[in-house]
């Protein structure tokens, strides 16, 4: 089973391409959320607020796939969908990826503009450290506080991540569990009456 995706570690380094006077800086960060977008693009802003443009395209989701495409202002499809096309060449997910344009008083047609977002998108992936994560299924555990022995020896076997937990006389635990080892898992606890597992919906 296919269990992970490739996003980036961190933030890239700016990079630039130019062409005609005209200059492309490029960004490329790790998202969660859509929130994450809005609030990266709002920094851009106020960094480069003399800038003509700022086109993007943003991916999220490993099985539901969402994303999204921005021209801002430059002709259709010449801006955002080059970003995403690099996007889709490095295979990579829960990214955005930016270019701020500085328009240098020559146009550049269609075809410069598809020429140089792409450029600039590709570079500023290329700048990045991509990095492959697991895809992680979420379940939460309830049990009575005299099982937290047993709960915890399988949670530390099976190098288990956990989220959350409340611990009381009765217990909760959030765990999270690999794609490929989530039918394992669920069978050891399901066994252990009676404990309660279900899983949670992210």
């Amino acid at each position: 089973m296919d269990d992970t995706y490739k996003t980036l570690e961190k933030p890239s380094e700016e990079t630039l391409f130019k062409d005609r006077n005209s200059k492309f800086f490029g960004y490329a960060f790790p998202i969660a959320t859509e929130t994450d977008v809005s609030l990266r693009l709002d920094l851009l802003k106020k960094k480069h607020h003399s800038a003509r443009h700022f086109c993007y395209a943003w991916q999220l989701g490993t099985a539901a796939i969402k994303y999204r495409v921005n021209d801002d202002g430059e002709p259709n499809h010449t801006a955002g969908m080059p970003i995403y096309g690099q996007i889709q060449s490095f295979q990579l997910t829960n990214i955005l990826v930016v270019s701020v344009r500085y328009f240098g008083g020559i146009k550049l047609g269609a075809g410069g503009l598809v020429n140089a977002y792409r450029n600039s998108a590709r570079l500023a992936i290329e700048a990045s450290l991509i990095i492959k994560k697991t895809i992680d299924l979420s379940f939460e555990l309830h049990f009575e506080y005299d099982m937290m022995g047993k709960v915890m020896k399988i949670i530390r076997k099976h190098q288990l991540k956990i989220s959350a937990q409340e611990l009381a006389r009765t217990c909760k635990i959030c765990i999270k569990v690999r794609k490929s080892d989530a039918a394992k898992i669920l069978g050891i606890f399901e066994c252990m009456y009676p404990l309660t597992i279900r899983q949670l919906e992210v």
